[in-house]
């Protein structure tokens, strides 16, 4: 079912941070559920200011200052059985009456749900302001605020029940610029230390704070200049003319810094802006207002990874530990002179806070402000299934960035590859996988076929002449001492399966391939049944089904009656009515164990290994399955048949790839149709659908983080998670070609749409 949203809001081309906020969120809502979603705007009209040019999605206007007006746009909505939910913006200034009484009037009459935002939420309140803010929060469906403090201000000062309110930050752009000083080139700074601020000019940002500091600056740094970013805001301007900013253009000749600080008196545009803040050594906050709740410029800074100094406001205090910027008094230029200077002089600390401050905003980009909306939208409507994002384009950027000439690195530092972690035959042996897995449900093309070389080298590079491997490969070809001190059994399983399903892809790929693949294959032959650990016996089992399709081979299939045994009689000693798994605990990947069973059962036509795989994999589902998303076992302490702990965090990529795997395999050879809904249901948890309600893939790298953990999202971006998440995304390409059909076999979990970006 589609919901019609109507967003009332000030709105462009209005020039204000929340016609700005209003339209960025707008955008990112469409973004992400395109064709699940309808959305209308009705844009505030300024004081005295009919709106003269409409966007196309603006369906109303309204006049704030009227009270008429708001009581009649009341009764137009009640009569638009279109609109299912009323989504507002409110800040004091965009309503007409006593602490935008009209506003009170306007809902007062409304018979539709609505949910409101306050973007200011005033610690000290008068009993008129009081009541306003209390009587409006009583009537919403929900109350959103963009900081902890505002939301303890609402339960504490205003009365509102703490189950009303959401906190959900205000939403960032992510940016990734290669080269800063080709920017600075380009907008004339170039050999500058850059500091700058941006916003709507007036006198409550306090910039002269920041002209007054450059004094002190340029004595330490000649080559220092400060930017001064955006326009006077149109409300003062139309009040006031140009005075603030002829006052601090007099301060600027006053102080002979007309070399070392630049007024750029324009409107940006996103892009100009987030380059600007790209090219920014540090960024300067200087707003005056303490009770000053939440601001977009000061997050929008951080998340372009400035180093910031900013005064004390209620948003700065949240963000800011001493790690990611320095707090100043406000109106204390000597304080920002001190700081600007010791950072200056440091750009190791510049760049650690840089990195810190993109890690801290990094939950907050758009994509994770819209899914949070949606959640927010599901609890009005009491919907208890959660409407997915659209499927994201299975891009290979990060792949390729991960990717040397030599084969897949295999750590990174957040999005940067590690060249130092050197490469493993683990993570070439799945990127391998994933590649056949892009040729087989997209296309071969050149660049994978050059990818798949690299991969294919990597894996015979650590053959050993015994046919067995070797793991672990330092940057300069050596092989790691880690080879002597671990088990590389598991390792070795997984070189089997990526050479067995290579070669089922036999169609796709060149015939050189195909040959060196198979001599490589061919020498595991000899050792296959020498394997003990049941992951290796797993991997190489699936290794060797995928093998049958490509060569039929009674050796093959010797060799999987051999391990299927064994694998079998892990399970009968561990299982009983309660426990009905191979080991006394889970750890990871998991789900190659009955996937196997399932694979055992149909090569050697043995009834009870199926039966065998259907109860574990029931089993592993009902450990991971947690209400309506999936909770992977942690492996922070793993999941013990005597001492069950269900630690928080940990959960990585990898669990949820192998479980979807497992059931694709499952749907294939029985057809029953709740494996394809709980394929789409373990998906969900890259987009979002996880106890973080965050993605664990990266919409600007089109890698994948490297995991959830309790109050966060691990930034770095490995190889181990991105071809996982690649895998995982590629399956979701074979659900596409069912998901028009409905589970009858498992009416708990009925279809959720997911579209394609």
């Amino acid at each position: 079912m589609t919901r019609t949203l109507l967003f009332v809001t000030s709105y462009p081309p209005r020039e204000c941070g929340i016609a700005t906020f209003a339209q960025d969120l707008i955008n990112s809502l469409r973004k992400s559920f395109d064709g699940k979603l309808e959305i209308q705007v009705c844009a505030l009209q300024e004081a005295g200011k009919p709106i003269l040019q409409k966007q196309p999605e603006v369906a109303y206007t309204l006049n704030p200052f009227d009270i008429d007006d708001c009581i009649a746009f009341a009764q137009r909505v009640n009569g638009d059985k279109k609109i299912d939910l009323i989504c507002i913006e409110h800040e004091f200034g965009l309503w007409g009456g006593e602490y935008g009484h009209n506003l009170l009037g306007m809902l007062s009459m409304l018979d539709k749900p609505f949910i409101i935002r306050f973007h200011t939420v005033l610690p000290f309140p008068d009993p008129k302001c009081t009541k306003v803010v209390s009587l409006i929060s009583a009537l919403a469906a929900k109350v959103m605020v963009m900081t902890n403090s505002s939301a303890r201000l609402l339960e504490d000062v205003y009365q509102v029940p703490k189950s009303k309110i959401v906190h959900i930050p205000h939403g960032t752009h992510a940016h990734i610029v290669d080269d800063p000083e080709a920017l600075k080139q380009q907008y004339g700074v170039q050999n500058k230390l850059v500091l700058s601020t941006f916003g709507l000019l007036s006198e409550n940002k306090g910039i002269e704070t920041g002209i007054k500091a450059m004094r002190e600056i340029v004595q330490h740094y000649p080559n220092a200049i400060y930017l001064i970013l955006g326009k006077t805001h149109p409300v003062v301007s139309s009040h006031q003319g140009e005075k603030y900013r002829e006052y601090l253009e007099q301060l600027v000749a006053e102080y002979q810094l007309e070399n070392n600080v630049r007024f750029v008196n324009s409107y940006l545009s996103l892009n100009t802006l987030l380059d600007y803040l790209a090219l920014t050594d540090i960024y300067l906050f200087t707003s005056k207002d303490p009770h000053q709740a939440v601001s977009g410029t000061f997050v929008y800074a951080m998340s372009a990874g400035c180093a910031i100094i900013s005064t004390s406001f209620v948003q700065a205090m949240e963000m800011l530990d001493g790690e990611c910027g320095r707090l100043i008094d406000f109106n204390n230029d000597k304080q920002l002179a001190d700081e600007a200077i010791r950072l200056l002089g440091d750009p190791a600390l510049r760049e650690r806070m840089s990195t810190l401050a993109i890690e801290k905003t990094r939950s907050s980009i758009w994509e994770n402000v819209a899914i949070a909306h949606m959640s927010v939208i599901s609890q009005v409507f009491a919907e208890d299934k959660p409407l997915l994002p659209n499927l994201p384009a299975p891009y290979l950027d990060h792949i390729d960035r991960m990717t040397t000439e030599f084969g897949m690195l295999q750590f990174s530092k957040y999005d940067v590859p590690d060249p130092e972690s050197g490469y493993t035959l683990d993570d070439n042996a799945r990127a391998l996988i994933a590649m056949c897995m892009y040729m087989k449900e997209l296309q071969p093309t050149s660049f994978i076929y050059s990818l798949c070389r690299r991969y294919i080298h990597v894996i015979e590079y650590c053959q050993k002449p015994s046919g067995k491997f070797l793991n672990y490969v330092n940057v300069d070809g050596s092989f790691s001492e880690m080879n002597e001190e671990v088990n590389l059994e598991d390792a070795n399983g997984r070189a089997i399966w990526a050479l067995g399903y290579a070669l089922y892809t036999f169609n796709k790929l060149p015939f050189d391939l195909l040959q060196q693949i198979n001599s490589i294959f061919r020498l595991c032959l000899k050792w296959m049944e020498q394997l003990t650990s049941p992951r290796a016996m797993a991997f190489a089992i699936k290794g060797l089904f995928y093998y049958r399709q490509y060569r039929k081979s009674d050796v093959a299939e010797d060799i999987v009656k051999t391990l299927a045994y064994r694998l079998q009689q892990c399970y009968d000693r561990e299982a009983d009515d309660t426990w009905k798994w191979y080991e006394p605990y889970l750890t990871y990947g998991n789900a190659v164990l009955p996937e196997a069973m399932m694979m055992a059962g149909a090569i050697t036509g043995e009834e009870a290994y199926r039966r065998t795989a259907e109860e574990s994999l029931a089993f592993l589902w009902e450990k991971t399955y947690n209400h309506n998303h999936m909770k992977v076992i942690s492996n922070k302490s793993w999941y013990h048949r005597k001492d069950a702990i269900v630690a928080e965090g940990g959960e990585q990529p990898i669990e949820v790839a192998y479980t979807m795997l497992a059931l694709h395999t499952f749907y294939n050879f029985t057809k029953n149709r709740s494996y394809l809904e709980r394929l789409r249901l373990a998906f969900s948890w890259f987009l979002g659908n996880n106890h973080l309600k965050q993605l664990v893939y990266n919409p600007l790298t089109y890698g994948c983080f490297d995991g959830l953990e309790k109050n966060n999202v691990n930034q770095n971006q490995g190889a181990e998670s991105t071809v996982c998440y690649l895998m995982s995304r590629l399956l979701m390409e074979e659900w596409n070609k069912h998901k028009y059909v409905t589970s009858r076999q498992d009416n708990s979990m009925e279809p959720v749409r997911i579209g394609t970006n």
